[in-house]
């Protein structure tokens, strides 16, 4: 079966392995997910991830029994991508949380790009 968007796909699997309380969770792997995946892990959102041969295995991260990450939001669809100037980049929650971006030197963290002057295509908020 194909996946119109696999970067929102990804998410959802994390988001419905914390509510089950799951370790761990299988992801097909690409090169976006595994760049959005180590901004992630930097930022304490998840414990690990693992490349395998065809899955990335994420460590899901837990503070007791409550999941690290309290939300995902994917911004960009297919249908309606969205672009962010440097000084529109999201400060999400009041900085609690984060935003990735897509930029034209790579998959980044917003404060990242608003340091490197970057705007770009914005994918995810996690908070």
């Amino acid at each position: 079966m194909s996946v119109v968007d696999p970067i929102a796909d990804m998410l959802t699997r994390i988001r419905n392995a914390h509510m089950a309380l799951h370790k761990e969770v299988l992801v097909p792997a690409s090169k976006n997910k595994l760049a959005i995946l180590k901004i992630m892990a930097e930022e304490g959102f998840i414990k690990d991830f693992q490349a395998e041969e065809r899955n990335i295995r994420v460590a899901l991260k837990y503070s007791g029994s409550r999941p690290v990450i309290k939300g995902l939001r994917k911004i960009s669809k297919p249908g309606r991508k969205v672009y962010v100037p440097v000084d529109k980049i999201p400060l999400v929650r009041n900085g609690l949380g984060m935003c990735i971006m897509s930029t034209s030197r790579g998959v980044m963290h917003g404060i990242e790009a608003r340091k490197q002057n970057l705007g770009g295509e914005l994918i995810c908020e996690i908070w």
